[in-house]
């Protein structure tokens, strides 16, 4: 019987980081480039090695998408065990991987069935969205019932941030210099959002008490949550983590709300020190 293979790329978090062993999940690398060095993401550089070096270099890290070669052979591979494929990978608005995984896929013609999904999202999203795809998979769902399993689950997932630099949103285009300068004069934190795949800044506020308000304030728009996590740079729960964690606790008791580092993928587009929260709406989800 042809099994449905799930590959994603090294930007996905899980809120089990057992999942993609056990589920027999593949995840391709991305690459991060500090200075004139490269490291291969979860293979010669982990997220704890990502953040210590981070103050020591002038210019800020870049991350690339794996190569069309890499996703040609890891296809060809899977293909050859009698598999189908869904290769599920970080949003197309925040870099190249799915042109890349897309390209590749388009060299394999005939019976053999390869769908390349854009997350529209990152990090816990594209986690949630594995798991789901992996889970399905597991239970004999066929590539179009998995395919429809992440496609409905897509647009139920949630993201906002807010950031303490604005260095890595003016390199990413998201703040003009002049934006950029003016903000860090006036201590300004901008609250951004996950938006049909792309981070876009939201509102400004002046204070981190303010930031933490926003972030309550967004996980009471939900009746339903099924899925949240609070992300964060560092390994223990710094001062605004405690006090969002609190606040939330009050709101919401009886709620979870896991605490998660955020790894390369998402840091080189926000930047290190920032707070957020990632949310699935549980209605979406399909059994």
């Amino acid at each position: 019987m042809t099994k449905v293979h799930i590959i994603t790329d090294s930007t996905a978090h899980f809120t089990d980081p057992t999942l993609p062993e056990r589920l027999g999940v593949t995840i391709v690398p991305q690459t991060i480039q500090f200075g004139r060095q490269t490291f291969q993401e979860g293979v010669d550089i982990s997220t704890e090695e990502f953040y210590r070096r981070l103050p020591h270099y002038a210019t800020l890290p870049t991350m690339h998408p794996p190569s069309v070669d890499v996703f040609r052979d890891l296809y060809s591979e899977k293909l050859k065990q009698n598999k189908q494929i869904i290769s599920i990978h970080t949003s197309s608005k925040m870099g190249r991987t799915v042109a890349m995984a897309r390209q590749a896929a388009d060299e394999f013609l005939g019976g053999n069935k390869i769908a390349v999904i854009d997350s529209l999202t990152t990090s816990l999203g594209l986690g949630l969205l594995v798991e789901a795809a992996a889970g399905a998979a597991e239970n004999g769902a066929t590539l179009d019932e998995v395919v429809r399993v992440v496609r409905g689950m897509i647009t139920h997932m949630y993201a906002v941030f807010f950031v303490d630099s604005l260095d890595y949103l003016e390199r990413n285009g998201r703040l003009s210099k002049s934006q950029a300068v003016l903000g860090t004069m006036l201590g300004i934190k901008p609250f951004l959002t996950i938006e049909e795949g792309e981070i876009i800044p939201m509102e400004k506020v002046r204070t981190r008490e303010k930031a933490i308000d926003k972030l309550v304030e967004f996980v009471s728009e939900f009746s339903n949550i099924d899925r949240v996590a609070i992300m964060q740079s560092g390994q223990q729960p710094g001062e605004d983590t405690r006090l969002l964690l609190e606040r939330l606790e009050q709101t919401f008791p009886g709620q979870y709300f896991p605490v998660m580092t955020y790894g390369p993928g998402l840091a080189c587009q926000i930047g290190p020190d920032s707070l957020g929260i990632f949310i699935f709406e549980g209605s979406a989800r399909e059994n």
